[in-house]
């Protein structure tokens, strides 16, 4: 399988999966050198940001000087478009019905190097084994490249609250050039690992802060019911998680919140004036109702401190399989 491949100066160091399979097993320095030569660009591009053309003009491609102006000015100013895919990290492999749909590794890099060269998709949050894959593939040039830090809260797992930082570290984003990290805040009050994780993320965000490296807190109040864990999406509970997350560190200079759009999209006016914090919205389980999801993005993106969207398995893996369709509508939302 060649996946298709976002438009970029560089030459991919594994053109295919196969090429990428056996780069792995043959010169495992190939991922290290491949983070070094990356082209990288600014979390956000503002609108006095000019942004270099991705393809290269030939004869056939005239440039007249309105798409030359076009090309300078970023698709949507100050704003994120972000793909996530550190879902199989953490056991959650399920998409609606297929309980295993994002454990086929090359369909997964096929449509993330699909939804990464689609106009206006600003980078990709994943796991270590993810980004080094598509490192070599060379789907991250000129991205935003977001490490997932916390993933030892499986799915499923007694232990679920306990969410370790089994993934990136800070050194470790700092080492390969990335360019912001990712934590998940899951906190129940009937559970004492819900402390170590709030503590936890505390020292990570300082790290973080310390290496001046964005990172973007996921909070949620939640519960077990049935023995499953459950996300409490109401005003009052996503009103608690925010205040929760903005005041946790040495400084909040460089965090960034992630939250998900209440159960009553209405309440989320009121929800977010409960920090200064910057923020995107994360997708989240949609089912089959993606145009019910752009409707609830679409309203919350107009919101002061709301800069984005930060979305995985509802654009990944649309009901229709859309996939570069599902991706140009949310960018457009923004």
């Amino acid at each position: 399988m060649t996946p298709a491949r976002p438009t970029a100066s560089a030459t991919p160091a594994a053109p295919s999966v196969r090429d990428l399979v056996r780069l792995r097993a043959e010169r495992p320095e190939a991922i290290a050198e491949a983070a070094a030569r990356r082209k990288r660009r600014p979390l956000l591009r503002t609108a006095d940001t000019a942004v270099t053309a991705d393809t290269a003009v030939t004869a056939d491609t005239a440039v007249t000087a309105e798409t030359a102006s076009d090309r300078a000015r970023p698709p949507h100013p100050g704003r994120l478009m972000i793909i996530a895919a550190d879902h199989p990290a953490r056991g959650a492999l399920a998409v609606g019905d297929r309980a295993l749909a994002m454990a086929n590794r090359s369909e997964l890099l096929q449509r993330l190097c699909l939804t990464l060269s689609r106009p206006g998709v600003d980078g990709v949050l994943a796991s270590a084994d993810v980004l080094d894959d598509l490192l070599l593939l060379g789907a991250l040039e000129d991205k935003v490249v977001m490490g997932s830090m916390n993933r030892g809260g499986l799915a499923g797992a007694a232990f679920e609250l306990d969410d370790r930082f089994t993934g990136h570290r800070p050194e470790d984003l700092v080492r390969h050039g990335f360019d912001a990290g990712k934590l998940l805040l899951r906190i129940d009050h009937g559970d004492p690992g819900s402390l170590d994780t709030l503590h936890a993320a505390a020292r990570t965000i300082d790290a973080m802060a310390a290496h001046r490296l964005p990172v973007f807190v996921e909070p949620f109040l939640c519960r077990r019911v049935d023995g499953r864990l459950r996300n409490d999406l109401g005003a009052a509970a996503v009103t608690t998680s925010i205040a929760i997350a903005s005041g946790l560190a040495g400084t909040s200079a460089y965090t960034w919140l992630k939250v998900p759009v209440t159960e009553d999209p209405d309440d989320m006016a009121q929800v977010m004036e409960t920090s200064t914090l910057p923020a995107v919205l994360l997708g989240g389980e949609v089912g089959d109702d993606l145009d019910g999801a752009y409707g609830k993005w679409r309203e919350a993106l107009r919101l002061p401190t709301v800069r984005g969207l930060v979305v995985g398995r509802s654009l990944l893996y649309p009901v229709d399989g859309d996939v570069a369709g599902a991706v140009d509508t949310a960018v457009s939302l923004l």
